[in-house]
């Protein structure tokens, strides 16, 4: 399933990576998705009888993801992005594990991280096995969008892309988060896509448009596993926004010792008695790292606060009246 804008350029080689796979008992959703260049005319001449062509106005990604999941007829479904690549044994690989998994609802691969046509040493090797993941989506989102399966069965039970713009984008982890809280989930360990940055992606320069949504979905998943629900009460929250570096967006009373608690009640959740070694215990590396940077913050907001009191205190001494 494949959504495209304006993509004429990529998606030769993108469409290419996927019909010359290993793994050929397939359908290709292509969605067109409001293109104004050459995405049309490269999209109506193309032979392959698998290949599917649709051709509607711009409604979004998420729109055009959930009309591919209503037009598909397999029971497996699979992402693919106009500018990402495949490698020639992912469909393959990912059937395989779904066929021999059946309480797994969706798998993602391991990925090379390149820019334009040009490798750039950097991976994103994501937790494979079902407990580190669902941990990990506790946080952010771990799955590679062009690389993910799906089964058909599970979007059939938790529903399919949202298009509320309070909880989208990232509709890629507001998903993978409503499947992990219902069945297993699973990265395979091979790097079987390739992930192509645009040098001034948000990926690179650190700025992320959507910080608001991130923590919004972050908090659910913190409260879907530490108490059953995914309705966040302050602390889950608080440890969103410290978790994604947004310190100053935590309620006044944020208690650190009250979000450890709740990252230890999440992890037994996920964990249940799972031993670690010391040194990669998940939940133990979250509550370090949150004390860090609870610490830093209030070292600075305390410090922040001594000096305005020792403003006002000189201000005073001048005669003006504050």
């Amino acid at each position: 399933m494949l959504s495209v804008r304006n993509g004429g350029a990529d998606l030769p080689k993108a469409l290419e990576t996927i019909l010359t796979q290993s793994f050929t008992d397939f359908e290709l959703i292509a969605i067109n998705n409001g293109s104004t260049d050459s995405t049309r005319e490269f999209l109506d001449q193309i032979a392959d009888p698998r290949v599917r062509v649709y051709h509607q106005e711009d409604k979004g990604l998420a729109a055009a993801l959930n009309r591919g999941i209503s037009l598909a007829r397999g029971r497996y479904i699979a992402r693919q992005d106009h500018d990402d690549w495949a490698l020639p044994t992912r469909i393959a690989q990912q059937v395989a594990f779904l066929d021999a998994n059946p309480d797994h609802a969706l798998v993602g691969t391991r990925a090379e991280v390149w820019v334009g046509n040009s490798p750039t040493g950097r991976f994103h090797d994501h937790p494979t096995e079902d407990g580190d993941l669902r941990f990990a989506l506790l946080f952010n989102n771990y799955f590679v969008h062009s690389s993910a399966m799906m089964r058909k069965t599970a979007l059939d039970l938790v529903g399919v892309y949202t298009t509320d713009s309070s909880r989208q984008p990232p509709e890629d982890y507001e998903l993978w988060s409503r499947i992990a809280r219902r069945f297993r989930v699973a990265n395979l360990p091979e790097r079987l896509t390739i992930y192509r940055e645009v040098p001034t992606s948000m990926s690179r320069d650190g700025v992320n448009p959507f910080m608001e949504k991130l923590i919004l979905i972050s908090a659910e998943n913190l409260a879907a596993a530490s108490t059953g629900a995914p309705l966040p009460q302050p602390v889950h929250r608080d440890i969103a926004c410290l978790a994604h570096g947004q310190p100053d967006k935590m309620s006044r009373d944020a208690d650190i010792e009250a979000m450890c608690a709740a990252i230890v009640m999440a992890g037994k959740s996920i964990f249940g008695d799972r031993s670690f070694d010391p040194d990669r215990d998940p939940v133990a590396f979250w509550c370090r790292n949150l004390r860090h940077h609870f610490a830093i913050h209030r070292y600075k907001l305390n410090g922040a606060r001594t000096v305005a009191r020792s403003v006002r205190t000189a201000l005073r001494r001048f005669g003006f009246s504050i």
